[in-house]
């Protein structure tokens, strides 16, 4: 039916309100009254389970960053079977993002090119929004992604940070320091270990007893995704998140025209399935075994999953597929994955 409905009247709209009518009814699953009933629907099997940064997930499938900027679906997502939601991009300062349009679909290519900017309403309305989500009883984990925010000089990004850090870390069972945004400007500068360097040990310290992780971009040299990932286990960080959106736009199938006319922005979907593995598998090869790795990119299936988790992956996230996939998306990662997983007689 999602199919259906994805092909005579989702594609045809501007897909930033596609995505605000379909989270509105996410958010409306997230009532008391809802989410319960949904649950008996999409609740993971119990064999999918997975411990890691000091909480137990139901699943090893959870929603990227981009998807719940604001922190207003958490309970929705949570109960269609995501195992995790991570919110954001949150900024410390509030900011309205780029000029729409800013969204793009690549259907041939099951793929999306954005330039959202960080759009948010900031730091301390993210607060009050996780913290209203945390006492509402069951809930996924909560993630949250901080980024630079866009007024802010690079010079001036780790006291930036430090401000989103110190509002969120104490309400998140993560936290996320993105640096590789292609949509902010001099964002993934901050890659460079000079300047990593002193940005995640500053972080770690205001996070406190919070977990702190890195995300990182797909287009880096194999070489730099090696040394990020051994800084990451030098300064004790609790894991890496590989990857963000891609700038590259090779072997697409969607017309060059189209392509063109959608513009500057990240890539993500299908087509960044290849690299993000590769990327998984550098970092994998970096790290101890008990150092959290979240593989993004390219995900659609349970197979895709499960191959995630055999290249390393502690936990995997998706995103793109749940504008291809539609609301039940979770749910059939879930079960594919437990089928794949299931002992044979």
């Amino acid at each position: 039916m999602y199919r259906a409905l994805f092909r005579l009247v989702l594609r045809h709209m501007d897909p930033e309100r596609a995505h605000g009518l379909a989270f509105a009814v996410i958010r409306v699953l997230g009532l008391p009254v809802f989410s319960s009933l949904t649950r008996l629907l999409t609740r993971p099997t119990r064999s999918l389970a997975v411990t890691t940064l000091g909480r137990t997930f139901d699943s090893p499938f959870g929603v990227a960053a981009g998807f719940d900027k604001e922190g207003l679906g958490i309970a929705g997502l949570g109960a269609l079977g995501f195992s995790h939601v991570e919110i954001g991009t949150i900024t410390a300062i509030p900011q309205p993002g780029n000029p729409r349009p800013r969204l793009f679909r690549l259907v041939p290519d099951r793929a999306v090119i954005n330039r959202m900017g960080f759009n948010n309403h900031g730091a301390e309305a993210a607060a009050r929004r996780v913290g209203a989500a945390r006492r509402r009883g069951r809930r996924p984990v909560i993630g949250i992604n901080i980024g630079k925010s866009r007024v802010v000089e690079v010079a001036d990004a780790t006291a930036d940070y430090l401000a989103s850090a110190t509002k969120l870390a104490p309400l998140a069972d993560y936290l996320v320091v993105n640096v590789s945004s292609p949509n902010t400007p001099g964002l993934r500068g901050l890659q460079e270990l000079d300047q990593l360097n002193p940005l995640l040990r500053a972080v770690q310290a205001a996070a406190g007893e919070t977990p702190v992780l890195v995300k990182i971009a797909p287009d880096l040299e194999d070489a730099a995704v090696s040394r990020i990932a051994g800084l990451a286990v030098g300064l004790g960080l609790a894991g890496l998140i590989a990857t963000n959106t891609t700038l590259s736009r090779e072997n697409l199938t969607t017309s060059a025209s189209v392509v063109e006319a959608a513009g500057a922005g990240g890539l993500s979907g299908a087509p960044l399935r290849a690299r993000a593995l590769e990327v998984l598998r550098i970092v994998r090869a970096e790290v101890p075994a008990e150092f959290c790795v979240i593989s993004v990119g390219g995900v659609e299936t349970g197979a895709d999953v499960d191959e995630r988790l055999r290249a390393g992956a502690t936990l995997v996230q998706g995103y793109t597929g749940f504008l291809y996939r539609g609301p039940f998306w979770a749910r059939q990662i879930n079960r594919e994955l437990a089928a794949i997983r299931r002992p044979q007689p």
